[in-house]
């Protein structure tokens, strides 16, 4: 019985406590499920990166494809790190909530990267990317104060 109810209350607790500032898997600590940020804006496609070119940033580990794309990181972090902390941008919009996001469901716009949950939510987020965007930067920094 005490067993069943130290398992009860982690789950609970885990539940009640607020999401991390970047997405990262539950058993890993890597942002992007360790897809390197850079390429998406240098090569226009995901890219998995390398534990030879890591960083800590904001209390999770990137990996990058290359050198060269660790050291762009490392030189601007805000310009190449996903919008939301690598969240799904429609749930954080549409949801005002967190959830997880697909490293292949992403999209540039006006030079931010934004990832989203799977290929379904990624239709319903291109559907009005401009109104998602205004409603998760509204919601955003509620979420993460909580």
């Amino acid at each position: 019985m005490k067993v069943i109810l130290v398992v009860a209350l982690f789950f609970v607790s885990h539940l009640s406590y607020a999401a991390d500032l970047i997405s990262t898997g539950f058993f890993s600590n890597k942002a992007i499920s360790g897809y390197d940020t850079v390429a998406y804006f240098i090569d226009d496609q995901p890219v998995k990166g390398s534990s030879k070119f890591q960083v800590e940033y904001q209390g999770a580990d990137w990996l990058f494809s290359s050198k060269e794309h660790l050291e762009m990181f490392n030189a601007d972090p805000e310009k190449y790190a996903p919008q939301y902390g690598g969240y799904c941008a429609w749930a954080i919009s549409d949801q005002n909530d967190f959830a997880s996001s697909d490293p292949h469901q992403w999209a540039i716009v006006d030079g931010k990267l934004y990832l989203n949950y799977s290929k379904d939510v990624k239709v319903k987020w291109d559907a009005d990317r401009a109104l998602h965007i205004q409603q998760a930067d509204k919601n955003w920094p509620k979420l993460i104060n909580k």
